[in-house]
This record gives C-alpha cells, structure tokens and sequence, in this order.
C-alpha cells in the first residue's frame, strides 16, 4: 500500500506531536457532531410528519463526526479524506434538497443546479489563485473549500425571502429564509474560528479549531432542522 496515505498531516495548532490525543480539543468537540446527529434523528422520529431526508442528513452528521476524530486522533491522509467526504457530501445533499424542497425546483432542475454549484465549488479557488498569484487555501488555512457553501446558503435564503410564493406556503418560506440567514451568520462565525486556527498558535497554543465543530455541529442541526419544518409545514399546508 502506497506510505504517502499514512504520511502524518499537521494542520492545527493543538498538534505538535504524532500521538494519537495530540489534539485533545479537536478530537474531543467531535462529539457536538454526534449530539447534532442524535438531536436531529429525535426531532424527526417525534415529529407528525415522517422525513427520510432528515433521518439521512443526521446520519451524515454523525459520520462528520466519526471521520473527523479520526483526522484529530490519526493525522493520516486517509482519515483527512474520511473527515472532508462526508462533510462534501452533506453539503451537495443539502444543496439538491433545498432545490427541491424550499425553492421548488423539478428533480432535473434541482439535479442541474448542483451539478452547477458542484462546479462553482470546484473551480472557485483555482479561479482566485489564478486571478491573484496567490494560494487561497494556505490564505484561508483551508477555509476557502467551505465559501462556496455560505454563498450557497445565503443563495437559498436570499431566494426564499424575495421568490414569490403560493400563499399558503409564504409563511413557512420565508420564516426558513430568515433562519438560514441566521444559520449563515454563525457559519461565517465558524468559518473565522478554522481560518484563525493556524494565525493565533503563537499566543493561543489550543488554537480555534475546536470551535469551528462546536459551531458547525449547530450549524448542522439547524439546516436540518429548518428542512424538517418546512417539510412539515408543506404537509399540513396540503391537507
């Protein structure tokens, strides 16, 4: 088996050494992401109306969480890509239901715009290096990966408070549209937090990655939450 997967990465201020609890914090907060998972499944399994959407992103939550304690505790190249999958693919998933489900989009149509923010997401980064001379991703400490996913939450938001709705559904659409703008604002927050990480060791040995799970985990819940509701609005709504 090729070394360069086990080849150790160092990412973060909490890691000055290969052992497995070098990053205490990091490794740690990974459990806001399984109490997100395990907060959403409940929400869901309690509400009136059954949503296997929900049930699969709070799945998909947990897994963040397990992939990345594994990146915290292992450090390997292998793990790094068992913490960033699930988290692209939640993002995607996200992205196809709010197509569907918030801005009513078709299933080709919903399929078409993430194939696009697909896209977006990829090409952003190479577009800004090759635009400024400089790397984004050392810029942002990484952080640039996840900009195409504020945009595309404030794109949802954005849509869902100035598309003109069918009255019955006004309401709940719009209150979804304000609560993701809220979600955008505290994942700006964490955003900030995992950019800091690296910029603040000298003077703050733990670093701020911790805080980017903790925040993110909440982030996380409140999408799905917001989907769940919607969901459940739309249902009563049709009755």
């Amino acid at each position: 088996m090729d070394a360069a997967w086990f080849e150790l990465i160092r990412a973060y201020c909490e890691r000055v050494d290969p052992g497995f609890w070098a990053e205490p914090l990091n490794a740690v907060s990974n459990a806001a992401f399984l109490i997100a998972a395990a907060a959403a499944a409940l929400r869901e399994r309690r509400g009136a109306v059954r949503d296997p959407a929900a049930r699969a992103l709070a799945a998909l939550v947990l897994v963040v969480g397990i992939g990345s304690f594994l990146f915290h505790t292992l450090a390997q190249r292998w793990a790094m890509l068992a913490d960033v999958i699930p988290i692209a693919l939640f993002i995607y998933a996200y992205f196809l239901l709010a197509m569907r489900r918030f801005l009513g989009l078709g299933a080709a149509g919903a399929l078409a715009a993430t194939l696009a923010f697909a896209a977006f997401g990829a090409g952003l980064a190479p577009l800004l290096d090759a635009a400024t001379g400089l790397s984004s991703a050392q810029a942002s400490n990484g952080s640039i990966d996840y900009v195409p996913a504020l945009l595309g939450l404030l794109g949802v938001a954005a849509g869902l408070l100035v598309t003109p709705q069918t009255r019955a559904l006004a309401p709940a659409r719009r209150v979804a549209g304000r609560r993701l703008l809220a979600i955008a604002g505290l994942f700006l927050v964490s955003l900030i937090c995992r950019t800091l990480d690296r910029a603040l060791c000298a003077g703050l040995p733990t670093g701020t990655h911790f805080l980017w799970h903790a925040l993110n985990a909440a982030v996380l819940y409140g999408l799905i939450e917001t989907a769940r509701q919607v969901r459940g609005r739309a249902a009563g709504a049709a009755r």
